[in-house]
């Protein structure tokens, strides 16, 4: 007889009224795409066992979602296909539907006679707008499960958060009951052989996406690659993390977003795995603080302002300020192309823009510099957030991601941030420029890195 799993019944709520069938269990793998330290999975294999059913992993794959292009795509494909054949090795069918969830998942779920439907948590409007298609579609269960966030969203805070500093201390009371290991997926009732594997060249020629963005073959996806990179940074560069981290050319970050946006990390596993390594307490703190602390306040964020994607959504303050400035002289006014083809007059941000054109990612800091000039450059305010989210979400790997939303919010809008010295354009939002970026770290390196190599990347 295998072990229970223990799963704290607080990262899971019901989104129906449906009591448990006598059926197979279905997890709808969407935003958590991994086999292990997945609390989603985990759930759905307990449900199973208790059942005496199999499970039965499902994925989604919409006609486009939030225009997404090729890249992403490519990067999360490679993934999948890695999570198919580590769920075969366990036993349990993979199927990919394509079409729209709220069509294709209640009439896969009542072929397969589900006795339960088990979906991973997002606070994005698009996801939750599917979850409220599927549900009356449903004759099982439909279950939710917070298996991204560290403290389950809607457990950490019932509103709004203003700063780090208000959630900060709601999430640091619950942090020793939630930041633990894992099990491992205990599996009692699978069959005993399996339907072919999904054809994902099939699949991929379906989609109806951008097709010019290229893919970024040099960063490997996938579960083992991602706790390949956790293993290298907890035991190598965690340890300069904490004076480091503001410095791009020090190599000194972690380079995990893009795993962890694609949920092929579990962001409770990396902080487990840093809390426990031998880096000072500081640079462990450092790091659990952006990974745990703020992390968790952009996904507050979004899931509890449905305008997270707009400058609309940005605090009343922010936004007062802004617009008593739109008519400011700038210096120079750029359009969204110039802008996407690194053709401004600042070499510095040209650099960091090549960098994400290139590579799909931006060192962190870089990304506030990045957006705060996308701000000084363009005709309003408005037109400079949805610009810096444009190319963020086109071109950055962890794109369409809470973390991204907040970023752009952050720098252009003054979200978790206080009133700063007034100034021309800005207003009352923190300022960033070149001379504060040549303070920190060595500029005509990074630009000379970011010109001269195609492949140049920070991780």
């Amino acid at each position: 007889m295998a072990k229970a799993i223990t799963i704290d019944e607080r990262r899971v709520r019901h989104l129906n009224q449906i009591e448990d069938q006598h059926g197979t269990v279905i997890y709808w793998m969407s935003r958590d795409q991994r086999v292990r330290h997945n609390w989603a999975l985990l759930f759905a294999s307990q449900k199973a066992n208790q059942l005496g059913q199999p499970l039965e992993v499902v994925f989604t794959l919409a006609p486009g979602f939030l225009g997404a292009p090729m890249r992403h795509y490519d990067f999360m494909f490679r993934g999948l296909r890695e999570v198919e054949t580590r769920l075969r090795e366990l036993g349990v069918l993979f199927t990919a539907l394509y079409g729209e969830p709220g069509k294709t998942l209640p009439e896969y779920a009542a072929s397969r006679n589900a006795g339960a439907l088990v979906a991973d948590f997002s606070p994005l409007k698009l996801v939750r707008d599917w979850k409220q298609e599927v549900a009356p579609g449903l004759s099982c269960t439909f279950y939710e499960v917070d298996a991204h966030n560290i403290v389950p969203c809607w457990l950490a805070s019932p509103k709004q958060e203003y700063a780090a500093r208000t959630i900060r201390p709601k999430l640091n009371t619950l942090r020793e009951e939630f930041l633990t290991d894992f099990p491992e997926p205990e599996l009692q009732h699978q069959p005993d052989k399996l339907p072919p594997p999904v054809e994902w060249d099939e699949m991929e020629t379906l989609l109806k996406v951008d097709r010019s963005v290229k893919a970024v073959p040099a960063l490997e996806p996938g579960e083992a690659a991602a706790e390949l990179h956790l293993r290298d940074f907890v035991d190598g560069r965690l340890s300069r993390y904490a004076d480091e981290r503001n410095d791009p050319n020090s190599g000194a970050v972690s380079g995990l977003s893009p795993y962890l946006h694609f949920g092929q990390l579990s962001a409770q596993h990396a902080a487990f795995e840093a809390a426990r390594s031998k880096a000072s307490e500081a640079n462990r703190e450092a790091f659990v603080e952006e990974l745990f602390i703020r992390r968790e306040l952009s996904e507050n964020y979004c899931y509890y302002n449905e305008r997270y994607d707009s400058f609309d959504g940005i605090p009343e303050w922010a936004k007062k300020t802004l617009l008593e400035h739109t008519g400011d002289r700038r210096d120079a006014i750029y359009t969204p192309e110039q802008f996407e083809q690194a053709q401004t007059h600042d070499p510095l941000w040209n650099a960091a823009q090549t960098q994400l054109l290139e590579t799909g990612v931006i060192h962190g800091y870089m990304r506030m510099y990045w957006a705060k000039k996308i701000l000084e450059w363009s005709a309003t305010p408005a037109a400079a957030f949805d610009i810096a989210l444009m190319l963020n979400d086109r071109y950055a790997l962890d794109g369409r991601d809470p973390n991204g939303y907040v970023g752009v919010a952050w720098s252009i809008g003054g979200l978790h941030d206080r009133p700063w010295v007034e100034r021309p354009i800005y207003g009352t939002i923190r300022y960033m420029n070149a001379n504060g970026c040549k303070r920190k770290f060595d500029v005509p390196r990074y630009i000379a890195e970011m010109s001269g190599s195609s492949q140049a990347t920070l991780f």
